[in-house]
């Protein structure tokens, strides 16, 4: 793929289906929790354990992950990622107790949702297009996967009313294989990137240590922990949250697919600013209205139409983060080691992931409430949306002499 694609391109359409795959399988995970609570009678702390322990492996193996398809292509991680992926749901579907599901919906689903998601799929897709059309590519690549929550969720819902949780997940994980197909899309990216960087002496190691002496670079990491403390805690507890407010579970399904629904012009309009604005300030804005909509949640009565207008203000905040952030790592750094550095702060992202899920079902245990959770994901988006006016997101000297010298 040496010659740039076109937005309105095969390559593009089976990218994008393979985020709304990625992100659809995972984000139905929380429709799970009460039937599998149910019929092992654990209370909710054990089966988000094992969603939260999904978050902090998909962390963990993002920076791998992003390393594997920087040296060796895009392609290959995501044929791999799939294979982990279903053999996760396959193993989640035939578990017998907390082993089985750590190590299915846990340690093996975050494995390959790491490999198949947005820390290696979306640079590979800025490498795809021309450099103006890199930061609304990135918008389409994530409002891609809020289109598999949009899709996903009410067929894995319904799969779950019709055959029961086990043949559920067994069907799912059919559909998880459907990636490696879709990985042929990235069949010659590495060297389209090569040839981009080919001035671009620098070495892995040189671009960590780069990246570890900028003190801006930290401060995205940071602020990244709180998108994922959020997304993860709504995604899997919003479901039975509802429940307990006693909305039926057609408000959960209905909620979760407004969120995806609003997303997709989150995402796109994300997208279309982060390559016209200040990437930081849009950041600022995004994070400070999370914290408002929240606080607004809590405080108004709880009906179903303020449950709708949430998540549709949700969803327009939802992924919003993920073309910004994921931009600034490429217009701070460059491309060349995006997959590696974007890892990096998408592993701060899941750290934040496994404390919002983990923390919603300990604390809903320990206190019968999930208010506790949810202020406190008021409380540090305000302070995440001040973290932001102070970023520097100039590129690096490195990469000014390079553009400098064209």
């Amino acid at each position: 793929m040496s010659t740039p694609v076109k937005l309105v391109s095969f390559a593009i359409a089976f990218t994008c289906v393979l985020l709304a795959l990625n992100f659809g399988l995972r984000s139905s995970m929380g429709f799970f929790m009460a039937p599998i609570s149910n019929e092992f009678h654990y209370g909710r702390e054990v089966f988000a354990f094992s969603l939260a322990l999904q978050n902090l492996c998909w962390g963990l193996f993002q920076p791998i992950a992003g390393a594997f398809a920087d040296k060796y292509g895009t392609a290959k991680a995501v044929v791999i990622g799939a294979l982990i992926y279903a053999l996760g749901l396959f193993v989640t579907a035939h578990a017998d107790g907390i082993l089985g599901l750590n190590l299915g919906a846990g340690l093996l689903m975050g494995m390959g949702i790491a490999a198949t998601g947005f820390g290696v799929v979306l640079p590979a897709m800025a490498r795809m297009v021309r450099p103006e059309k890199r930061a609304f590519a990135l918008g389409l690549g994530s409002a891609a996967g809020s289109a598999g929550q949009l899709l996903v969720i009410p067929v894995a819902q319904g799969f779950i009313e019709a055959y029961g949780w086990h043949t559920a997940l067994i069907l799912l994980a059919g559909s998880a294989l459907l990636m490696t197909f879709l990985a042929l899309s990235f069949k010659g990216v590495t060297n389209s990137e090569q040839s981009t960087n080919a001035q671009d002496t620098q070495t892995l190691s040189e671009a960590l240590k780069e990246a570890s002496k900028h003190s801006h670079y930290w401060w995205l990491v940071i602020g990244f922990f709180v998108c994922g403390f959020q997304l993860a805690f709504i995604t899997v507890h919003m479901p039975a949250f509802l429940t307990d407010q006693g909305f039926d579970e057609s408000i959960a399904v209905a909620s979760l697919a407004l969120i995806g629904l609003f997303n997709i012009f989150g995402c796109l309009l994300s997208g279309s600013w982060s390559g016209k604005y200040s990437k930081k300030m849009l950041l600022t804005y995004i994070y400070a209205l999370r914290a408002i909509s929240i606080a607004a949640f809590m405080l108004l009565p709880m009906t179903a139409m303020n449950v709708y207008v949430f998540s549709i203000v949700t969803g327009l905040l939802w992924l919003a983060t993920v073309p910004p952030t994921s931009g600034l790592v490429a217009q701070m750094f460059g491309l060349k080691y995006m997959g590696t550095l974007y890892g990096i702060v998408f592993l701060s992202h899941q750290l934040g992931s496994f404390c919002g899920v983990w923390l919603g079902g300990y604390l809903y245990d320990a206190t019968g409430s999930y208010n506790i959770v949810w202020w406190m994901a008021a409380g540090i988006a305000f302070l995440t949306a001040i973290i932001h006016i102070v970023i520097d997101e100039r590129p690096v000297a490195r990469v000014r002499a390079m553009m400098a010298a064209g």
